[in-house]
């Protein structure tokens, strides 16, 4: 064993120690957190629901949003009389800032909160056992922020998972190489690197075997995944594509539902597109970001797609399903748009008929080419335009939520409902579905009929067992 690297405490309460994580932003972020659990928990870590009483303190952040840095500061701020009620108690605190904020800004979150024990970039949490170690022992520098995405997942690929639930994300492909114009995730993440297939299947085996019936695949552009072929399957240097991946990982007992996100446009192949003709365990909801439907904005974007390439997709993607679901992300007020542009934006999401959206005020990030363009647009003009987008995009959302009124549906139950008696899980197209229903069915798949709809929730009756579909 290393001589940095801590050995596992000895069993028994006394050992354990408390680990508080904070996350901010995306799923990849969430399944980050959990794997920095997993690693931590043979060292004698468990999870806490606050920092009050924690050993350990992480916040993974996320830098996509304007201010995000500033959120974390404010976090600090609260940590550092935590920090040091505890130290005068007697005890300690660690306190570590991973994910892409440590990775764009860490020199300068060292400088400006000495609260901060440790710094992580989001290709290199793997590392904290011996980082942690370091920094008890006064010879850590506090910052690690290289990329080195391929030495993490290999080094994840031996603890196990901690499963709680019986849905789990999995990431399966990391970084861009996109460079959109308004994103900072090619400087946070780094290049685009699939992770191997038997890597993947290991892992998502593992999974099944601890109860997970639902998988969702992550990655920056989980589309363009490249990841090396089976070894017992295909020769030395194959590799295969999202839609062979999805295929394969079908065959796992006891998966019975597999999504992905999130796609990027050109990273569109016939191939995943008739996955979701041929792989039932597909599930017809597909999250499918286009930003704008100017192709003046989106050339500026470097989005390398126009509005009609985009719908083409789409049209193509109901061909071969004709339920599917379709989900994405708008930016507004980018620069140099105009009402034209704008309007241009309605007019595509008026065509594609959205399940639900994700829309948001362009926000400048630092280093990022938009951040220097000229013809940024005015807060209260993005505001409105903001507005009003959401109001069209709501109407579609409880429009296609109104649809499932009289359905049956299989809905997979994941909890107990805010109300006595009720069960709660999620439909094929990831709607919030609720009922009443013994406990006994959360974990399982049953079929339901949908007797009522929100813009956020589906409520249903149970089908009784002898009308149920085959």
């Amino acid at each position: 064993m290393d001589e940095t690297t801590p050995a596992p405490a000895p069993s028994g309460d006394k050992a354990r120690k408390r680990l508080f994580i904070k996350t901010y932003g995306c799923q990849m972020n969430v399944y980050d957190s959990d794997r920095m659990r997993d690693i931590l928990h043979p060292l004698g870590y468990e999870s806490s629901d606050t920092p009050d009483n924690a050993d350990l303190v992480i916040l993974n952040t996320c830098h996509i949003r304007e201010k995000a840095a500033e959120k974390v500061y404010s976090e600090l701020g609260r940590l550092k009389p935590l920090k040091e009620a505890r130290a005068a108690a007697g005890g300690s605190m660690t306190v570590t800032v991973a994910g892409c904020v440590a990775q764009a800004e860490g020199a300068e979150i060292q400088r400006r909160a000495p609260v901060v024990d440790l710094v992580v970039g989001p290709q290199t949490y793997h590392k904290l056992p011996e980082l942690i170690a370091n920094v008890h022992r006064g010879r850590g520098e506090g910052l690690d922020t290289e990329f080195e995405v391929e030495d993490k997942f290999d080094s994840l690929a031996v603890p196990e998972r901690q499963v709680d639930g019986y849905t789990a994300f999995v990431t399966v492909q990391e970084g861009c190489d996109k460079f959109c114009t308004f994103c900072v995730v090619p400087y946070t993440r780094g290049a685009e690197w699939s992770r191997p297939v038997d890597q993947v299947t290991a892992e998502v085996r593992q999974l099944a075997a601890k109860g997970v019936r639902e998988i969702t695949l992550l990655g920056q552009n989980v589309n363009a995944y490249h990841g090396a072929a089976p070894a017992a399957d295909a020769a030395a240097g194959d590799v295969w594509g999202l839609g062979q991946l999805v295929r394969h990982l079908a065959l796992i007992g006891g998966i019975e539902r597999i999504r992905f996100t999130t796609s990027h446009p050109r990273d569109m192949d016939e191939d995943l597109i008739q996955a979701f003709a041929d792989t039932p365990k597909l599930m017809p909801y597909f999250h499918l970001p286009v930003q704008s439907g100017s192709d003046k904005i989106l050339k500026s974007m470097n989005r390398n797609h126009t509005a009609a390439e985009y719908l083409a997709t789409i049209k193509r993607l109901r061909e071969v399903r004709p339920d599917i679901a379709i989900s994405g992300d708008f930016i507004v007020g980018f620069p140099g748009e105009t009402e034209a542009d704008f309007e241009a934006t309605l007019d595509l999401v008026r065509q594609v008929n959205h399940a639900a959206c994700f829309s948001f005020k362009y926000s400048r990030r630092p280093g990022t080419p938009g951040s220097a363009m000229f013809g940024q647009v005015d807060e209260a003009v993005k505001t409105e335009r903001l507005a009003r987008l959401q109001a069209l995009l709501s109407e579609q959302q409880v429009a296609f939520n109104r649809s499932m009124i009289g359905k049956r549906l299989p809905v997979l139950f994941e909890r107990e409902g805010r109300n006595a008696g009720q069960i709660a899980g999620r439909s094929p197209y990831l709607q919030s579905v609720h009922c009443d229903g013994p406990v006994s069915l959360i974990g399982e798949i049953a079929e339901v009929e949908i007797l009522n709809a929100s813009q956020n929730a589906l409520g249903a009756r149970l089908v009784p067992k002898e009308t149920r579909a085959a």
